[in-house]
């Protein structure tokens, strides 16, 4: 597979699920995780189990599992291993961003002392003196991670909102210019993409368990028209019950969460503007 371009040799693996992981204590407060190791919350863990029961039911025989090391991602991961009955496979390569100094702090944290910085994230712009990871480097060990699956009829990913929007936008052939053309994956949401001819195309974005028919993904791509539509954005999960729902929503709407793609786009976004 290439990055970069669209154009890829034919995988493994032709049906990918990038799935985020539960919710967390620090995605709830807008504190910037990385590559640090948070656990869920009751509400991720909540959540995971909805997912799970709900992707078990679409998932045909031979399903991988395969998720970041952090722990965050292996607890939502293997909830859905158990309820396949499948092993599951821990793969470092699709473990988030790294965030460098910013990395444990908030929103409002880094807001208030780095503002030249902040000023580059919420513009869309590269974060200079912030250290980390550059973006093209986490795009190429998720491409890596997924050239070196065995073949299967399907593949979920489990992993991050900074590391699954790399993936997803390379497979697609997306550069720089057109980051956040797709909303940031909501906590335990997931995006679908399929490799047909010699490119991967989307056919659900932000789906979640509850984006259907109660208990049932919504379910797009061969049986209609894709979801594009729901790149719009996301709304979250709600505290009582820890559901979340795919589709479209209005600006505004994405928590104010804090993983690299959850900067709302402030009005002068080069991205928002090309």
């Amino acid at each position: 597979m290439s990055a970069g371009t669209g154009e890829q040799v034919a995988p493994s693996v032709e049906r990918v699920l990038v799935w985020r992981h539960g919710r967390t204590e620090w995605n709830a407060s807008g504190r910037f995780q990385g590559q640090l190791d948070p656990p869920l919350d009751s509400t991720g863990r909540a959540q995971a189990r909805q997912a799970a029961d709900a992707l078990a039911v679409e998932l045909p025989a031979g399903a991988l599992v395969v998720t970041s090391d952090l722990v965050r991602a292996r607890d939502t991961a293997q909830a859905l291993a158990d309820s396949l009955g499948a092993r599951l496979r821990v793969e470092p390569r699709l473990r988030e961003h790294g965030l460098g100094s910013w990395e444990g702090l908030t929103r409002e944290d880094v807001a208030r002392d780095l503002p030249e910085q902040y000023a580059d994230w919420t513009h869309g712009r590269p974060v200079r003196g912030r250290g980390g990871e550059d973006p093209a480097d986490v795009a190429r060990r998720a491409l890596a991670a997924l050239a070196d699956l065995p073949a299967a009829p399907v593949a979920v990913l489990v992993t991050h909102g900074g590391t699954g929007g790399r993936l997803i936008e390379a497979l697609l052939g997306l550069g720089p210019e057109h980051r956040r053309i797709f909303g940031p994956l909501g906590n335990c949401h997931w995006t679908e993409l399929v490799h047909s001819g010699s490119r991967w195309r989307v056919l659900r974005h932000n789906a979640s368990a509850t984006g259907g028919a109660p208990g049932v993904p919504r379910r797009s791509g061969a049986d209609g028209a894709p979801d594009v539509a729901e790149a719009a954005g996301v709304a979250e999960a709600s505290a009582a019950g820890g559901s979340a729902r795919g589709g479209a929503a209005v600006a505004g709407t994405v928590p104010a969460g804090a993983s690299p793609d959850e900067a709302p786009p402030a009005p002068t976004d080069a991205d928002a503007l090309s």
